[in-house]
């Protein structure tokens, strides 16, 4: 009869799941990491407090004028909530408001059919989301066709606007920027040249640069039947500049792909564009993800320059509302509202680029 050994007991394992285990791991898994925490706890606690204090508990969030917001001594959303249609819509004008909120509507449906992993159709989707529906937004906008009245863009303004030169500018300096950056590597001296210059010269001069001289210069080189408004110049100057940045990206993750990939394509008996298209550029356009969703970020944010040229969008209008005497010492809670809005933006393209990414990982991280 065999004998049984036992073993002294072994101490339980360190808990590693669940929100204990998570703030065991990540915050205190060491004195000095335990030591930081309660530091950086001890100075963002009372920021916090003091903010949420401001922003929520003494707040004003009803009233029609500025002496709503004297009673608790805290924020006056009610400045906000007053501004809140220009601030969304600028000066569009109210009768027709409902295009633009079908604008919303639908492009909230699109990114949210993207989104769900269990929706089918999605490639059908997205072609139509980024080559059919930006040309139905700008004629329901716009207007003239069907029957509906013609809105100039000069009335467009606010996160209207915002949106409008965001997406615009990220749909097209996309699909520019790849063929950029293809011409860059290209064995043809001509070409190469013209995609280095022109990736070079737009990468040497400031955004602002180019939006003056789109919305200045740009109508010198037009004869005088052409008329772009201030709008369009300013969604081609921002268009122009970041398809350079859009193509060192994508040339970036072209570099990446190892020497094997060309040559099984040669071996397939692929010829450059086939092999481009089903071989190479998935792999790097896989790669860049994240640097192409940081310059995405980057468009998204820089729109708000375009009030350098008179175009009121989220930004310029919130500041227009701030020079107005009747609302003058509430500079911060219009700030704080624009600032809470770019963010919901960014991080919501931050989150949806961090799911793409994870969905095509095919086993290259650790």
């Amino acid at each position: 009869m065999s004998e049984y050994q036992f073993k002294p007991d072994l101490p339980a394992p360190n808990n590693n799941v669940g929100i204990w285990g998570w703030l065991r791991k990540n915050l205190f898994s060491t004195w000095y990491n335990s030591l930081f925490t309660l530091l950086v706890l001890y100075i963002l606690i009372p920021m916090l407090y003091h903010f949420i204090q401001w922003a929520v508990i003494d707040a004003s969030w009803v009233g029609d004028s500025r002496k709503a917001c004297t009673v608790g001594g805290g924020a006056c959303w009610v400045f906000v909530e007053n501004r809140f249609s220009q601030l969304i819509y600028g000066f569009y004008p109210e009768p027709e408001r409902w295009r633009a909120n079908l604008i919303y509507l639908s492009c909230a449906l699109l990114i949210t059919w993207l989104a769900i992993p269990k929706l089918p159709h999605k490639l059908w989707v997205g072609l139509f989301a980024l080559f059919i529906y930006p040309f139905i937004a700008v004629v329901l906008l716009h207007g003239g066709f069907f029957g509906l009245s013609v809105i100039d863009t000069s009335l467009w303004g606010g996160l209207l606007v915002t949106l409008v030169l965001a997406v615009a500018g990220i749909v097209i300096s996309l699909p520019f920027g790849t063929v950029l950056a293809l011409g860059r590597r290209s064995k043809m001296p001509v070409i190469r040249a013209f995609s280095t210059i022109y990736i070079e010269f737009w990468r040497a001069v400031p955004l602002i640069t180019v939006l003056f001289m789109a919305s200045v210069m740009l109508p010198l080189f037009m004869t005088t039947e052409i008329n772009f408004d201030k709008l369009l110049r300013a969604m081609i100057g921002i268009t122009m500049f970041y398809s350079a940045y859009m193509a060192e990206v994508i040339r970036g993750g072209l570099q990446a792909i190892p020497k094997g990939q060309y040559e099984a394509a040669e071996a397939l008996a692929l010829n450059y564009w086939k092999s481009m298209l089903f071989i190479i550029l998935p792999q790097a356009l896989k790669i860049t993800i994240p640097s192409i969703v940081n310059t995405f970020i980057s468009l998204f944010k820089d729109t708000s320059l375009v009030l350098i040229i008179g175009i009121f969008d989220l930004l310029a209008i919130g500041q227009s509302a701030m020079s107005d005497p009747k609302w003058l010492g509430f500079s911060i809670e219009m700030y704080v509202f624009i600032a809470f809005v770019f963010w919901l933006f960014c991080f919501g393209i931050s989150r949806y680029s961090i799911y793409i990414e994870n969905k095509l990982h095919t086993g290259h991280k650790n």
